[in-house]
Parts: structure tokens; C-alpha cells; sequence
């Protein structure tokens, strides 16, 4: 696990040492490194931090009460899916970035606007996921239930939400990347007093390179730490998963 960080850390100690890149473009890994703990120390990165998260699970809850049941109930109907495909893969093929402007004319500019783009962004994301995981369900299992007698409303709590998890746990660890991305972008044009994108762009300003740096590099500690904490969940509660 260890043995990439180690690699991009020699890797960069190199190119910079032999100066392929000049150090006023690409600073030294230690100095990066050094600049991360005096920013979180003291520098606000951890307040920060905290915003970005705090941002993103709140997007991601949103995407995800709306999103899972309504995926369920597209999903059981395959005319209902088909006749709104169209729209859901319209929207999912939009970058999200370029909702910003609309979304800040309904929104403003305050933090309900950044949440609200990128629960959008996720929701889309976990509509798909979960609507194909119910219509790909094992239908000899549906069969049986209904066979021994279960209602509708059982078979769809007991067998349709089982059988979609493994998919929508693909569609979650894909919206909460996704949410965090559109964020920490928000964050950087969409007027911000804090966040790590809030950051990131003020360390391109005052060109403050080993902070830049490292602010992009918690980024994507934040998003590998949100990546496996799902996987966690998905080995724990879809355990089922891949088996006949």
C-alpha cells in the first residue's frame, strides 16, 4: 500500500533535484510536505478541510435519500426507465461545471448553491446506478417471491433492494467522488470564504507553490479516505456480492 506514495515521493525528489522542472514550478516534496503540516497547524487547513467535508457529505446525503428510492421505483418499471432515459443521460453527460451559472441564478452564491450543484451532479450518478441494478436483478429470485405469495411491497423491500445493493454501492463510491470534485471546483469560482478549493485557487494567486501543492494533495487524500471508507461498508454489507 505504501509502495506508491514512496514511488511519487522519489520520483518528485528526482525531477526536482535534477531540475527537469525548474523548483519555481515544482517545488520539493519535503518543502510541500513541510507547508502541509505548518498549514495544519496553524495555517486553517484543518478548518478547511472541515468545510470541504462537511460540504460534500452534505451534497452526498442529499444525492443519496433522493436517489436510491427513486432509482428503485425507475428501475422496476423498465417502460418508466426507458421513457426518461433520454433526460437522465442528457443531465449525466453534462459536465456539472457547466450548470454553475444556472445554479447560482436560482442559488446565489452562498452555500446552498455549491451543496445543491453537486447534489445534483451525485444524485444523477446514483439514479443510473441503482435503476440498472434493479433491472439487472436476478428475475428468477423476483419470480419465486412472488410465487410463494409476496406482495408487491415485499418483494420490493426483501428481493429488489437486495439484489440492487451491489450496484448501488458502485453508484455511491461514484457520487461521493464526484460531489467532493464538484465542491472543491465550486469552491474555486463560486464566491467561497473557506474550503480547500477556496485555497488552492488563492495559492495560484499569490503563487504560493509548496501550499498549492499540498492543499491538491489533501484533496486527494480526502477522496481516497471517502473511497475506502465505502468499500469498508460495501465488504460489510454487501458481503453477498459475486455470489450465485
Amino acid at each position: 500500500m505504501a509502495i506508491g506514495p514512496v514511488a511519487l515521493f522519489c520520483v518528485w525528489y528526482l525531477v526536482n533535484v535534477t531540475g527537469l522542472v525548474t523548483p519555481r514550478l515544482l517545488p520539493s516534496p519535503v518543502r510541500t510536505l513541510q507547508s502541509i503540516w505548518t498549514n495544519a497547524l496553524g495555517g486553517g487547513l484543518g478548518a478547511d478541510f472541515m468545510r470541504t467535508l462537511g460540504r460534500t457529505l452534505h451534497a452526498f446525503a442529499i444525492a443519496a435519500i433522493v436517489g436510491v428510492p427513486l432509482g428503485i421505483v425507475i428501475g422496476a418499471s423498465e417502460k418508466l426507465y426507458r421513457s426518461i432515459e433520454f433526460l437522465i443521460d442528457f443531465f449525466r453527460s453534462t459536465p456539472a461545471t457547466a450548470m454553475f451559472p444556472l445554479f447560482m441564478i436560482i442559488f446565489g452564491l452562498g452555500d446552498f448553491s455549491k451543496i445543491s450543484v453537486a447534489a445534483f451532479a451525485a444524485w444523477l450518478v446514483i439514479l443510473f446506478n441503482v435503476a440498472y441494478g434493479v433491472m439487472n436483478s436476478r428475475r428468477t429470485r423476483i419470480l419465486a417471491a412472488q410465487v410463494m405469495g409476496a406482495s408487491r411491497l415485499r418483494v420490493f423491500r426483501d428481493v429488489l433492494f437486495f439484489e440492487c445493493l451491489p450496484q448501488t454501492f458502485i453508484g455511491l463510491r461514484t457520487a461521493v467522488s464526484m460531489a467532493l470534485v464538484v465542491i472543491v471546483v465550486a469552491e474555486m469560482f463560486i464566491g467561497s470564504d473557506d474550503g480547500l478549493g477556496k485555497r488552492i485557487i488563492d495559492s495560484q494567486i499569490t503563487f504560493d507553490l509548496p501550499q498549492l501543492y499540498g492543499t491538491i494533495i489533501v484533496s486527494g487524500v480526502l477522496g481516497y479516505g471517502l473511497n475506502l471508507v465505502f468499500l469498508g461498508l460495501e465488504k460489510r454489507l454487501v458481503h453477498w456480492a459475486g455470489r450465485s
